[in-house]
């Protein structure tokens, strides 16, 4: 039952997920934080299995700090999502294959300018302005694809959030209760209250 936002505006990405670690029809926890940072700007937020989200989660994060401490720069956000989508697909060819879908967001500090990337849990990769995994998705594409707009402001852009979040509260049977929010700028990644 994970749901994920994210979408692009005017110098930033938002990524919202939802913070409920549920298996089958038992809640187990309420504040579980399904946004990985994995640099000063750049954060994944992560769906799928719970043991492999968390393993994986960690060892991205951990190979991208490696790269940064071995080249003294961070990856930028083309590049560490075309070498997250690799790994990914890597354990698909695997004896044991991850089970899980990536929103990867990011600010590219060199050019001044917000990516975010959709990847699924077979290795398929495209850069968004916005997107959804989950059973959010059902109810929240539809209306980013109505009220994103590439040049809004970062209240505007939080007003589409809010306009997907509300919505699936609505409509969803089993509705989280809360999500979490991070946005990714030039002055790098902060956690917005929503």
């Amino acid at each position: 039952m994970d749901i994920s936002f994210a979408l692009t505006g005017k110098g930033y990405v938002i990524v919202a997920a939802d913070t409920t670690a549920a298996r089958s029809i038992v809640k187990m926890k309420v504040d579980e934080d399904k946004i990985k940072v994995l640099s000063p700007h750049l954060l994944m937020a992560y769906s799928g299995e719970p043991g492999d989200t968390v393993q994986f989660s960690e060892y991205i994060e951990r190979n991208i700090r490696l790269y940064q401490i071995r080249n003294t720069y961070a990856l930028r956000p083309p590049s560490a999502a075309s070498w997250i989508r690799r790994a990914l697909a890597d354990s698909l060819r695997s004896r044991r294959p991850y089970a899980v879908n990536l929103l990867v967001g990011g600010y590219d500090t060199s050019t001044h300018t917000p990516h975010l990337y959709w990847v699924d849990y077979l290795g398929t990769m495209s850069e968004v302005p916005f997107a959804a995994h989950g059973y959010g998705a059902y109810f929240g594409l539809s209306l980013l694809d109505r009220y994103h707009d590439p040049e809004a402001s970062l209240e505007e852009g939080l007003a589409t959030l809010r306009r997907c979040l509300d919505e699936v509260a609505k409509r969803l049977v089993v509705n989280p209760e809360k999500y979490k929010v991070k946005v990714v700028d030039k002055d790098g990644v902060r956690e917005i209250e929503i």
